[in-house]
């Protein structure tokens, strides 16, 4: 297997006493695209940080690009090869699109075609547009603009789509989509269940600074979903206690009656029951999401996770 280009093991990093991350281990592989989900306060942005040799760990190891972070010929040689979208970005108000790109590729040794970079984000057209006066969803593609103006190895994007509208959301992840086509490797932090569903090759799961889950999507489904099941819409007691003859699993989901199956031959048995009984009611099947998993493992509804740090 190729060497990654990250490694962390056993990442540590305390603040005050308290460990924001805490013995976190992990590989990013080339050209996938790796999220970091978790709710607020998880050690998402201090783990990139890290990465982005910002932040220096308490404790553990951490390579990036082949560079130790901790020490600081690495880390010069890891800032130069990386592209990094902060959680708060903000360009320069009174500049154009085209000027802030140029102003961010002065910075460094080697640097893309402004208008070539423009041209492959879909923003040409807004080159002369002055930065302060974007919409929210504009600015971002700006910053991933900028995270790219080095034609960086790897890129970092924290909380690339937070406070985007949908049709803005759906676009930036367009963008990352083409970057990850393009051979593009990403360390993506998000709080955004189908966000890391809909872009991840693989998602490491995060709560209280611990990774309590890494797989890709498919087998995280797989594992902890919780399958599939079927519902009975407004079916109330008498759905449920017909069915709770034939079911240990069936319960109440408030007027509804869920039953979950492994086996057609279940439907086949509960449905039966019910005519016989002469039940009419509307049914709908369940598939699990990602949804599903992140509550089982992190007990949290995803309107709760909020923007983590």
């Amino acid at each position: 297997m190729a060497e990654p280009v990250a490694s962390v093991e056993n990442l540590v990093k305390r603040y005050d006493g308290v460990a924001a991350v805490d013995g976190l281990s992990f590989e990013v592989q080339r050209g996938e695209i790796f999220a970091i989900l978790g709710p607020n306060g998880a050690g998402k942005t201090t783990t990139i940080e890290i990465l982005e040799c910002i932040t220096q760990p308490t404790a553990g190891s951490v390579s990036v690009l082949g560079n130790s972070v901790t020490a600081s010929r690495g880390a010069d040689e890891v800032k130069k090869r990386i592209g990094v979208l902060p959680q708060k970005f903000g360009g320069i108000g009174r500049l154009t699109i085209a000027e802030n790109l140029k102003f961010f590729a002065a910075m460094y040794d080697k640097s893309v075609e402004v208008m070539g970079l423009l041209d492959s984000l879909e923003i040409r057209d807004k080159a002369k547009v002055r930065f302060a006066d974007l919409s929210e969803g504009l600015k971002r593609r700006v910053g991933i603009a900028i995270a790219l103006v080095n034609d960086p190895d790897l890129i970092f994007l924290d909380e690339p789509t937070s406070d985007l509208d949908p049709e803005p959301r759906r676009t930036t992840w367009k963008v990352i989509a083409d970057l990850r086509a393009k051979g593009k490797t990403i360390v993506l932090a998000t709080h955004y269940v189908d966000e890391a569903q809909r872009l991840a090759d693989r998602i490491g799961i995060l709560r209280g600074g611990k990774i309590i889950a890494l797989d890709t999507p498919a087998e995280l489904l797989g594992k902890f979903g919780g399958g599939k099941a079927v519902i009975f819409r407004g079916g109330g007691d008498a759905v449920f206690g017909t069915l709770r003859r034939f079911f240990d699993t069936v319960s109440m989901d408030g007027s509804d009656v869920v039953l979950p199956f492994d086996r057609l031959r279940d439907l086949e048995v509960a449905f039966a029951a019910l005519v016989d009984r002469g039940l009419e009611v509307e049914v709908a099947l369940r598939s699990p999401t990602m949804e599903d998993v992140f509550l089982r493992l992190t007990g949290l509804k995803t309107s709760d996770s909020g923007e983590a740090n």
